[in-house]
């Protein structure tokens, strides 16, 4: 299945522990960075004008973690993106971090559309909307 969205980043010496492996939870900073930078790249809606400006929050509500093997400093991953679900205020991804043996750590996220101002859920803008149903279109039309 060909992903939404999929770049290469490199495992950093701030990545790992003293014992030369990524420490878990910078899977979990590299999983924000990766997601942030779809955002901007893949769906071309700027993350930072969302949570700035149109005061717009994408909270993680619900994130499962599978670690599969380790990674080491200087190891290339390859992290991909794919969108399993669109609701009114939530998308539901599942992402893969991938080395040259296979996947490295997997993850089940929910992201949910919400108010800064209120901080309870709303639909997602139409922008947003349309990006991520374009988004789910290109995804089904690549595995075909």
């Amino acid at each position: 299945m060909n992903a939404a969205f999929e770049r290469e980043t490199l495992v950093r010496f701030g990545h790992c522990d003293p014992a030369g492996i990524v420490f878990f939870p910078r899977y979990y900073e590299l999983l924000n960075a990766f997601v942030e930078d779809w955002f901007n790249e893949g769906l071309d809606v700027s993350y930072a004008a969302l949570l700035g400006p149109r005061r717009v929050g994408l909270p993680t509500v619900q994130l499962q973690t599978s670690f599969e093997r380790i990674s080491r400093l200087g190891d290339r991953l390859t992290q991909r993106l794919w969108i399993e679900r669109v609701g009114r205020s939530s998308v539901t991804l599942r992402v893969a971090f991938d080395g040259p043996d296979g996947t490295r750590v997997s993850f089940g996220q929910v992201l949910v559309c919400t108010s800064l101002d209120t901080h309870l859920a709303q639909a997602f803008p139409e922008d947003v909307r349309a990006a991520l149903v374009r988004a789910v279109q290109q995804q089904r039309s690549s595995e075909q």
